[in-house]
């Protein structure tokens, strides 16, 4: 496992990097799938009419989980047309799913289906569309990379540090693996991942990058306990096998779900 885990990232990072620095649809057309195809594997690891048999096909579901993937595409597409057209979609696609289930007439599960579709949308597109208005903002391909390399820092130090030193468990309930030992290491890479990169790539901060430096690596680690507690609640232990000794893109994505808004509102309300 750990030979694919670097082989990925050895291969991934570069084109992470590249897609940023090239901006334009392409990055929002990537960022669009890989975002639609995390929100098919958590509706697929979620199904509350499925429990406790997750067959993470995730092109055969119901109606509803296709509506609120086919969400998530039209969040991100909506954001690069801007706030106003990002907000609307959102007010859009949380009245759109009452229309399937009132026509069916499911009164007795319709609250729940309606909410377990509105959690997708909201957990996978509305944070996640975050870096799609984060790259159009000033300096926009800075504060991406900075945010996506600094959130990558911290999973891989929390990890590895982790693996070889770790003791003490710190959510055994939730995540078995993660330790104090791995997430102290994994703060520290990303609080100085941060600085150097604001420095590196002439982001514009300040002093005032210091806040977001502390902030960054706790809500990466934030985002990866949240998607470890759904993926204990539905007996999993990846979302998919979608990459090779990642897991799934969900995996992946987790920490970036937390920390592109947080790097966003920082972005817009307090450095700019």
């Amino acid at each position: 496992m750990l030979p694919q885990r670097v082989a990925v990232s050895i291969v991934g990072i570069p084109v992470i990097v590249g897609l940023t620095l090239l901006g334009g649809p392409l990055f929002t057309i990537v960022a669009g799938f890989l975002l639609t195809v995390a929100a098919l594997e958590f509706y697929a690891a979620t199904d509350p009419t499925s429990a406790g048999s997750r067959t993470h096909h995730l092109l055969h579901q119901r109606p509803l989980a296709l509506i609120g993937a086919a969400g998530v595409a039209l969040l991100v597409a909506a954001a690069d047309n801007g706030f106003d057209w990002w907000t609307r979609a959102l007010a859009l696609l949380v009245l759109l799913p009452f229309l399937p289930i009132i026509l069916r007439g499911e009164a007795e599960t319709g609250l729940r289906d309606w909410l377990w579709m509105l959690g997708g949308l909201m957990y996978v597109g509305f944070l996640g569309s975050h870096l799609i208005l984060l790259r159009d903002a000033a300096n926009g391909e800075d504060w991406v990379l900075l945010a996506l390399l600094a959130t990558f820092a911290t999973d891989t130090s929390a990890y590895f540090v982790g693996r070889l030193i770790g003791r003490t468990k710190i959510a055994p309930s939730i995540s078995p693996g993660k330790t104090l030992e791995g997430s102290l290491a994994g703060f520290a890479a990303g609080l100085a991942t941060v600085l150097i990169l604001n420095w590196a790539l002439d982001a514009g901060a300040g002093l005032e990058i210091i806040p977001l430096a502390f902030l960054l690596p706790a809500f990466a680690q934030l985002g990866d306990l949240a998607e470890s507690l759904i993926k204990r609640g539905a007996g999993l232990k990846d979302a998919s096998h979608a990459i090779p000794g990642h897991g799934g893109l969900l995996d992946r994505l987790d920490s970036v779900l937390f920390t592109a808004p947080l790097v966003y509102y920082y972005l817009t309300w307090i450095i700019l």
